[in-house]
């Protein structure tokens, strides 16, 4: 027909033309997506460990607490002996307390030592004792009459009569193997001088028991290999 308009198609031209690539602006949001979701699970994983070790932590210190109140109350069953719990130390007030100068106790009270002594190595040995307590040390002190280092090398001598009680083969409520091999291996001895002097003289001269706990992932030292052979305590 003459004058009659002829129309093409163009539209499988069209699709073909079309870029089949991605635009810039969609492949940086595909980028920001995966960043966000990347660092969501990281901050998840991290506030999942940070929450853990915060329990952790809160049962270790509920742990402390506890096996101090059973501290507290085993010195109940000895009168003169109790518990300060802000220092974490048994003292044993009069029932341990030194004359002038001097770093003997009477049979008396390395009776009373004695007999408390398995009590504290019963609570360090079960599940409890296990996990928090690192070890028990014995401190010995001193007034301030003298120089510095002869009340260093008293207070360390007292301390270490304690020890020396607790290896005795005479006396009263004498320790079996088991427990004295127990003591090697948990008491530690340290002396202090005229440090941490009392109001009087007399309740300078004293010794007292400082108990150690173990850190959150912390393991108690393993005992000694050697059995028996104790030894002679020196101190007379």
């Amino acid at each position: 027909m003459i004058g009659a308009k002829i129309i093409f198609k163009r539209g499988a031209q069209d699709e073909a033309e079309k870029p089949f690539w991605i635009s810039f602006a969609d492949l940086m949001t595909a980028l920001m997506v995966l960043f966000l979701v990347v660092m969501g699970v990281a901050l998840l994983a991290v506030t999942k460990h940070v929450s853990e070790r915060e329990k952790k932590e809160q049962q270790h210190r509920r742990d402390i607490e506890l096996i101090l109140n059973r501290f507290e109350q085993a010195t109940q069953g000895h009168p003169g002996v109790k518990l300060d719990r802000a220092r974490s130390v048994i003292d044993f007030g009069d029932r341990a307390r030194f004359a002038l100068g001097k770093y003997n106790l009477t049979p008396e009270q390395e009776a009373v030592l004695r007999k408390f002594v398995p009590e504290i190595l019963q609570l360090a040995n079960d599940d409890l004792g296990k996990r928090v307590l690192k070890r028990i040390v014995v401190e010995g002190y001193t007034d301030k009459t003298g120089s510095y280092l002869s009340n260093l090398h008293l207070s360390l001598q007292r301390s270490q009569r304690v020890l020396c009680t607790m290896f005795a083969d005479r006396g009263e409520h004498l320790l079996n193997e088991s427990q004295k091999e127990d003591v090697r291996s948990l008491f530690l001895v340290g002396g202090y001088s005229f440090n941490a002097a009392k109001e009087t003289d007399e309740q300078s001269r004293r010794v007292e028991m400082r108990i150690e706990f173990l850190g959150l992932a912390e393991q108690r030292p393993p005992a000694p290999a050697q059995a028996g052979n104790f030894g002679v305590c020196a101190l007379q």
